[in-house]
């Protein structure tokens, strides 16, 4: 291999779109050389961006065998990061898969030994993991500074939910199974990362609370009669009515967690609050840990004896923020993987991390579709790190 990385692309839009200039750009390690994707107006306009000749296809097939092509970057829906991956690893190239790894557990499972028995690269995207705040609390965690953890909590206030998640593909079941999966991967992740432990049982509630209803799978926003007056509405493109009757995935969940070192864990997860906000809580026995905005401030509050102590402790960090995608993030996460398949070093985000996040999030879907039964994570395959 070359010391410059060949890229082909499968799904040019979106996450594609993102991560296609970081490929271009870090240091000159990196050029994309290809693109596959079922909409050809993508392709014309991928082409048109790169403003060179590079090859392009609808069938990610021909994408794969081409010689050119050293590593595939996987951008496409959900539902088929599987079986992409799964060909990708077959035609021994090095795969960078957007979490989530897969839809089910098992297909997670498969990935992974299918990326064993290939002897190439894997590595999933969690870009949060490369987010300034979460490096900082991770290395203030790490510290010791507020003890041993206890506890965690974190909510998501997923504001322009409908935008995101319910006016297309990922309002349906067979195409997410859960947005505990879409978006929860990322903080089911987080959980695990800032505290060093995955999760061992689950238990959860949720329900579709507002979005869905009786409108047609056909209703469009651009030809609503309440476009104007509808909160919801994103008649600027295309989009389906994101209360059109096939919508069957949760809008609103609580899970609670026991994590693999006795760890408590809970998680809120809500698509129609006004605003878009993180917050990561997490409890020591020295004290505690909490982010007020998703980019840049993080505060520690140290315990003191209270009849002593005037009063508690707090210190107030400041984070300066990357440009770019994801607080600069994106930029990083490339950098990542070029180090991970040129120069071997370890990534941030490892397979197993990729595969537990999906079994919490399958686990936790499986349990409030039951009504709130706890239920046990399903071990991994031997042999992943």
């Amino acid at each position: 291999m070359s010391k410059k990385l060949k890229v082909g692309i499968i799904g040019v839009t979106g996450r594609g779109e993102d991560l296609r200039k970081y490929f271009e750009q870090p240091k000159k390690r990196a050029v994309v050389t290809g693109g596959a994707d079922i909409n050809l107006k993508a392709l014309v306009e991928f082409k048109k961006a790169l403003g060179r000749e590079v090859y392009t296809t609808a069938d990610y097939r021909e994408l794969l065998k081409r010689k050119d092509i050293d590593a595939i970057v996987i951008t496409s829906p959900d539902f088929t990061h599987e079986k992409y991956a799964l060909a990708a690893l077959k035609a021994k190239k090095h795969v960078y898969l957007e979490k989530p790894m897969a839809i089910t557990t098992a297909g997670c499972d498969r990935v992974l030994k299918a990326a064993k028995a290939s002897g190439v690269k894997l590595m999933v995207g969690f870009n949060m993991r490369h987010m300034a705040i979460f490096k900082l609390m991770k290395k203030i965690i790490d510290s010791g500074k507020i003890g041993e953890i206890k506890a965690a909590w974190v909510r998501h206030f997923v504001g322009f939910g409908g935008h995101y998640y319910f006016h297309d593909w990922h309002g349906t079941r067979k195409n997410t199974y859960s947005l505990l999966l879409q978006k929860g991967s990322h903080d089911i992740d987080m959980i695990h990362y800032l505290t060093g432990s995955y999760t061992k049982k689950v238990a959860a509630f949720g329900a579709l609370d507002f979005f869905g209803g009786n409108k047609s799978n056909k209703l469009r926003c651009p030809i609503c009669k309440i476009k104007k007056t509808c909160l919801e509405a994103d008649y600027s493109r295309m989009n389906q009515c994101c209360f059109r009757k096939e919508i069957d995935v949760e809008d609103n969940s609580e899970v609670i967690m026991e994590l693999e070192n006795g760890i408590k864990a809970s998680y809120l997860q809500c698509h129609f609050a006004p605003e878009y906000f993180r917050n990561y809580t997490l409890i020591g026995t020295k004290g505690r840990i909490e982010n007020l905005n998703d980019g840049d401030t993080v505060i520690v509050k140290l315990r003191k004896n209270y009849r002593f102590a005037k009063k508690i402790k707090e210190i107030k960090y400041k984070v300066k923020t990357g440009k770019g995608n994801h607080f600069g993030a994106d930029a990083f996460i490339v950098e990542d993987f070029l180090d991970y398949v040129l120069k071997g070093k370890k990534p941030v985000s490892t397979v197993l991390a990729g595969r537990m996040s999906v079994a919490v999030g399958c686990a936790a879907t499986d349990s409030l579709r039951q009504g709130g039964k706890m239920l046990k994570i399903k071990k991994a395959p031997k042999g992943f790190k």
